[in-house]
């Protein structure tokens, strides 16, 4: 069974930086994709980033590009964790971050595609 826990949202003001963590227990055989969704008040969950994974071989991420150049994904494969590092966050960064995972490759950005997530972790950030 697999089960994300993910952390580290919280209140910043724009231009800030916040750094979220996702916890994975249990294990996903083969190739597999991780990432984060968000989805901001009153919308739909949208893609941020994700990465393929194969045993301990982490491939490059793929990010929206709406975050492109001020979020980065990182992983460390020991400690079963990823983290989404946020910076230079604005106001329409604010929304509920989702860890998710699924089985096979990073071949979609549609929600309903992905099996596993998080409870999520709120990011708000103010002017």
């Amino acid at each position: 069974q697999v089960q994300l826990v993910d952390s580290g949202g919280g209140s910043v003001q724009a231009g800030g930086s916040l750094t979220l963590s996702c916890v994975v227990s249990g294990s996903m055989y083969g190739r597999h994709c991780m990432g984060w969704f968000r989805q901001a008040p009153g919308k739909e969950r949208d893609w941020v980033a994700t990465f393929d994974k194969d045993g301990n071989i982490n491939y490059a991420g793929r990010y929206a590009d709406s975050v492109k150049g001020r979020f980065t994904m990182s992983q460390d494969n020991n400690k079963n964790t990823l983290w989404l590092q946020m910076n230079s966050l604005k106001i329409e960064d604010t929304g509920m971050y989702y860890c998710v995972g699924k089985i096979g490759a990073c071949d979609t950005r549609r929600s309903s595609d992905f099996t596993y997530w998080g409870q999520g972790t709120e990011v708000t950030v103010s002017s």
